[in-house]
């Protein structure tokens, strides 16, 4: 599994927006990956020192179509900090 493999893509709602000033940024990741996982993937990927890691796993919502019901897919949600000497993520600094 490459490091690409285990960041999905960012997390982008109000919560993750007020975490960027602190150097707390929010990813959904493998449902698989590890917490070790995680953070030597964001730091081959971003060039960051990371440290600490707090993930979430989500159950899929249920939802209905007429008589139907379904859920939409499971994932789960990293919480990723980083040192305090460490840069910020570029891709995230245009947003804050």
């Amino acid at each position: 599994m490459t490091s690409y493999d285990i960041i999905i893509e960012p997390i982008l709602s109000e919560k993750s927006y007020d975490g960027i000033p602190a150097k707390k940024y929010t990813f959904k990741v493998a449902k698989t990956a590890t917490k070790t996982q995680i953070k030597s993937a964001v730091e081959q990927i971003f060039g960051v020192k990371v440290a600490k890691v707090n993930t979430v796993n989500y159950d899929g919502k249920l939802k209905r179509m007429g008589r139907n019901e379904g859920r939409r897919p499971a994932y789960k949600k990293a919480y990723v900090t980083l040192t305090a000497d460490s840069k910020a993520i570029e891709f995230f600094e245009s947003l804050a």
